[in-house]
């Protein structure tokens, strides 16, 4: 536990049912937020158990459906946050892929690239626009912190649209923190493999496994992250302790880059 340096903040987290959402969430609870927003899509079952943790920490949960590509949602999201008077922390964390060789062009439509980029991209400029009036109304400027992926930054991962909307929510990033400064930051990390549920989605476990073994044996650090790990970076982010950071993209993948491209190239 590192402090109480989210004491009394009130924090939004998209995507929070699991993985990398519920990590943030449970943290930030612990490090003393009053009240935590989680956004889910379909799994209430899953959300409900965040809640129960965030709520075991002494924070307040308050659960919202919906999915961040609806204008409409967003707003409704951020409207979870009006009884407490300002969001403190916007964590856009909800994110969708698709698995497609990225040789194969055929394997990926127009409607593939659209619904990966209404959520990756539009939906976490959305939340912001939905969020600013109470982002901007924290005591502190208000700090959003947007999950893109490595995949984003070197052009590999699950897919073509995929790596290129996370591409597109890191230049999103830089374009917003310039546009909302001074009242509110804007940072991005970009996870590598993390070994979560949400990695194995649509694929057999000896694959997942494989993954698993493969990202632990590639990456300089020897290991596989888990949510937690990842968290730690993004709640930093939001953290008073990077209060003079914004329109940065934060690499948070034990290394893996480095086998791609020199730090220069990035």
């Amino acid at each position: 536990m590192a402090g109480q340096d989210f004491k009394d903040f009130v924090v939004v987290i998209t995507g929070a049912s699991t993985g990398l959402g519920r990590a943030i969430a449970v943290e930030t609870a612990s490090r003393g937020a009053k009240a935590v927003v989680i956004n889910y899509a379909r799994s209430v079952d899953e959300a409900e158990e965040t809640a129960r943790q965030v709520e075991a920490h002494g924070a307040k949960a308050v659960l919202v459906q919906g999915d961040v590509a609806s204008d409409e949602d967003c707003r409704k999201i951020a409207a979870a946050a009006e009884p407490f008077g300002r969001i403190d922390c916007l964590f856009n964390n909800a994110g969708t892929t698709m698995f497609a060789n990225h040789a194969d062009m055929d394997a990926v439509s127009s409607d593939d690239f659209q619904r990966l980029y209404a959520v990756n991209v539009v939906g976490a400029f959305q939340m912001l626009r939905a969020a600013r009036p109470l982002l901007e109304a924290a005591p502190q400027p208000g700090a959003v912190v947007n999950t893109a992926s490595i995949a984003g930054v070197m052009g590999i991962g699950s897919s073509v649209p995929y790596a290129a909307s996370k591409g597109a929510l890191t230049t999103m990033t830089i374009s917003l923190a310039r546009a909302l400064a001074p009242k509110i930051r804007v940072n991005a990390i970009c996870p590598g493999f993390i070994d979560t549920p949400w990695f194995g989605k649509g694929l057999p476990e000896e694959r997942v496994a494989r993954m698993r073994e493969g990202a632990a044996a590639s990456t300089p650090l020897k290991v596989a992250s888990t949510a937690e790990d990842i968290a730690a970076s993004a709640i930093f982010l939001a953290s008073p302790a990077s209060r003079h950071v914004t329109g940065e993209t934060l690499l948070v993948d034990a290394g893996s880059h480095l086998g791609y491209a020199p730090m220069a190239m990035r």
